[in-house]
């Protein structure tokens, strides 16, 4: 292509025309021989080039005159702009008048016009002035080849690159590429093929895309064509192993309670009315429960019990608390049933495990586990059937969060080691309404062993239980920390009873007490539940304020003279 349509070489248009044609460029053979070698590539970079103007090489010019010489036989057919007479050219060799340029080689400096063009790919620039062009050495006119150096660049795109236009300014020596090498199309890349590695790959692929395809279909239509069943069809036997558990894992302490345990039946013996509870058999055949869940029978209903087994019998009230919710029946036959082994609540710490078993909803034998959440938690607990004889129960509980449910009451709750640590008695609930019932929410509520094995006892040999008492009145109106005594006389009795054990120890009408053997008081029904869960004799070390200052004392309680008497 022409410089002016080069856009890579920021090159600018000629201001000098075109002549139409452009020349050809022929090696420098015999004239009988050109046309048939013109695209022959030379045997060498010094091989011979022919006169631009395509005339015999007899006529003896130079391929590259001056430029505008048009007067001698070596004419260049770059010719001046403008040019009418003179012949010499406006751009000659520093010198010379005649236009002849000389044949000495070398460098010749021209005095030109300025090309603004950036340095292209050919790496020639033209910034105006004078310019320094390096052009190949000419001899004298002579026929025959003569000798040149071909420019020294392959054309942008290699192979045979179509020659410049005529009086193409600004262009220096290897404007133009060689003749290809080995004729014509030599220039071109030859194309290559597939790596052969790479055809295997591919190949590889082919074949595991086809078969899991293959697959793949073959399981559709397989499955497409079943019905859904499988006479050959085997989840294979069960795995064997020994059902015996460790005597320490729950398994294993469900095991050794559960034939202890068992469910109370109670109606009021009208048939219209019921309630259902647990309970667990102790020394010599009794069973220990709630006091509300046989409440029921003492007005003449009767008891059903019904044991592990799945075997049942009648039975009798010996003796009840509501005080403490505690009561103890006698069964009429015990089946062989073992008795259970009570453990010490003393030494049940918060985070022990604990297992809960009983009746709840009649569901017989249900074992739930957790831990311990708290201890002397104060519950108020009471006969559920709303009477009004019943006096409430204060307990100073073991708080679980395992299940306890409606039945559960009167069951045991017990540690580890299977033992006996409290009485499942109420649990927290979010329903307010009186008649109706809730399941679990994870506030389970348990009288301490050591309370129950005292009440069952004295339930057992005297049919009654004794009231534990410290011989002070409360002042129920008292909203500030700890327990106040009450400051005047209610309901005919004085606030400290004379010789019991507050006024042995120094206490006074209108004192604060503020702890009880280090555990902070919040309100008064704590005090209650933490003094009837002592056994007369216990000691306390009470921590109380008077007019402002902080005192201790030490009592002992004591079993109330006259406690309510409980016939079965």
């Amino acid at each position: 292509m022409t410089d002016e349509t080069r856009p890579g070489e920021g090159r600018t248009t000629s201001d000098f025309p075109e002549p139409q044609g452009r020349p050809e460029f022929l090696p420098a053979d015999e004239p009988g021989e050109q046309a048939d070698r013109r695209s022959d590539p030379p045997a060498s970079f010094g091989a011979s080039w022919g006169d631009p103007s395509g005339r015999p090489d007899s006529q003896g010019a130079s391929p590259y005159e001056s430029p505008g010489r048009s007067d001698g036989p070596g004419a260049s057919p770059y010719e001046s702009p403008g040019r009418t007479d003179n012949p010499v050219s406006p751009y000659e060799s520093p010198g010379r008048s005649d236009g002849v340029p000389p044949h000495d080689g070398g460098t010749r400096a021209y005095e030109g016009p300025s090309f603004e063009s950036p340095a292209g790919p050919h790496g020639f620039q033209s910034p105006g002035g004078t310019r320094t062009y390096e052009t190949p050495s000419f001899g004298p006119a002579e026929t025959g080849p003569r000798p040149m150096q071909p420019p020294p660049f392959m054309g942008a795109y290699g192979g045979n690159q179509p020659p410049p236009p005529r009086q193409a300014l600004g262009m220096g020596p290897g404007w133009a590429p060689p003749p290809p090498q080995g004729g014509p199309g030599a220039g071109a890349m030859p194309r290559r093929g597939l790596n052969v590695g790479v055809l295997i790959a591919i190949a590889v692929v082919i074949a595991l895309v086809a078969s899991v395809l293959g697959s793949l279909g073959t399981y559709l239509l397989t499955r497409s064509g079943s019905s859904g069943t499988d006479p050959s069809y085997s989840l294979g036997p069960a795995p064997t192993g020994a059902t015996n558990r460790a005597p320490d894992s729950v398994a294993g302490v469900a095991a050794r309670v559960l034939p202890s345990v068992v469910s109370l039946e109670v109606g009021n013996g009208t048939n219209t009315e019921g309630a259902s509870g647990s309970g667990f058999l102790i020394k010599n055949g009794y069973v220990v429960t709630n006091n509300h869940v046989v409440a029921m029978a003492a007005k003449g209903g009767e008891i059903r019990i019904m044991f592990n087994n799945r075997k049942t019998t009648a039975g009798r009230i010996v003796g009840r608390d509501p005080g403490s919710d505690l009561a103890v029946v006698k069964p009429e036959e015990t089946f062989g049933t073992p008795e259970i082994t009570l453990g010490n609540s003393d030494q049940v710490v918060v985070g022990d495990p604990v297992i809960a078993i009983g009746s709840p909803l009649g569901l017989s034998g249900t074992v739930t586990t957790g831990i311990v959440s708290s201890l002397n938690r104060p519950v108020i607990a009471g006969d559920e059937t709303g009477a009004a004889t019943e006096e409430p129960a204060y307990i100073s509980a073991i708080q679980t969060d395992a299940a306890i449910n409606p039945g559960n009451s009167g069951g045991p709750l017990v540690n580890g080691r299977g033992e006996v640590v409290g009485v499942n008695s109420a649990i927290a609930t979010l329903s307010r309404s009186v008649n109706s019932q809730s399941g679990s929410i994870g506030l389970g509520f348990a009288i301490p062993v050591n309370q129950t094995r005292r009440v069952a006892e004295e339930l057992i040999t005297t049919g009654k239980a004794k009231r534990p008492k410290i011989g002070i009145v409360l002042d129920k109106d008292y909203k500030g920390q700890g327990v106040r005594i009450a400051s005047e006389p209610a309901e005919g009795r004085q606030p400290v009873d004379a010789n019991g054990p507050a006024d042995k120890a120094g206490l006074k009408a209108g004192d604060v007490i503020l702890e009880v053997d280090g555990l902070a008081l919040q309100d008064g029904n704590e005090l209650i539940a933490l003094i009837r869960s002592k056994a007369p004799g216990a000691k306390l070390t009470i921590k109380y304020q008077r007019a402002g200052q902080e005192r201790t004392a030490t009592l002992t309680i004591v079993a109330d003279d006259q406690p309510a008497p409980t016939p079965s």
